[in-house]
């Protein structure tokens, strides 16, 4: 019987940088060559990094988030309103949240969302935790800020029904024509919402 052959340093950095979302054999084969032949001082800063940031990074114990102290900086802020909490999916979306300048309240971090498909269910993804976190007594307001896609929108309805009738505000981010979008290149479905979500002028 033939033993397995073990992969070279080479064959098991490409396979590692697969991992990556998005990347292929080809597109990891081609970052593998990069690193090696270009940028060596480069490598050993990504495989450093990569190393302390598994070592130090843990979930922040409030939003769920990334972070190396026990709570994130937008948690342990005093500024911030304790009584608004915004559900995202993922710490990407959170920093998309925070780009706007319009919300001062404080998140929590699904890291994921529903997605009966893929085997990914409600405990999956921290729905409990969540619920603890929004019945503490001090959240008057979630809102939901899940992806307007199937997944997001199994995951908005899942939390509006474990907190409704809970004395908690639920609200869920409008969708519709984006800023600076000229209606002729805007989707039915897009345009459908903005007139369904439309407001007094």
């Amino acid at each position: 019987m033939k033993s397995k052959r073990s992969l070279s340093s080479l064959e098991e950095l490409i396979e590692a940088l697969r991992c990556l979302p998005g990347v292929g054999p080809k597109a990891a084969q081609r970052m593998a060559f990069h690193l090696l032949q270009r940028d060596q001082e480069g490598a050993q800063r990504l495989a450093a990094a990569l190393g302390q940031a598994v070592q130090s990074i843990r979930r922040c114990a409030s939003c769920n988030s990334f972070t190396e102290a026990e709570f994130c900086e937008l948690c342990a802020s005093s500024t911030r309103d304790a009584t608004q909490l915004c559900v995202v999916e993922t710490p990407a979306d959170l920093l998309m949240m925070e780009q706007t300048l319009a919300y001062k309240g404080l998140y929590f971090v699904l890291m994921g969302r529903i997605s009966p498909l893929d085997g990914i269910g409600p405990k999956d993804i921290g729905l409990e935790i969540l619920q603890k976190r929004a019945l503490d007594g001090l959240v008057k307001e979630v809102i939901v800020a899940t992806n307007f896609t199937n997944e997001g929108e199994a995951t908005a309805h899942y939390i509006g029904e474990v907190l409704k009738g809970r004395g908690i505000k639920l609200s869920r981010i409008a969708r519709g024509v984006p800023v600076g979008g000229e209606l002729e290149y805007v989707d039915a479905g897009t345009l459908a919402q903005a007139l369904v979500e439309r407001r007094p002028v």
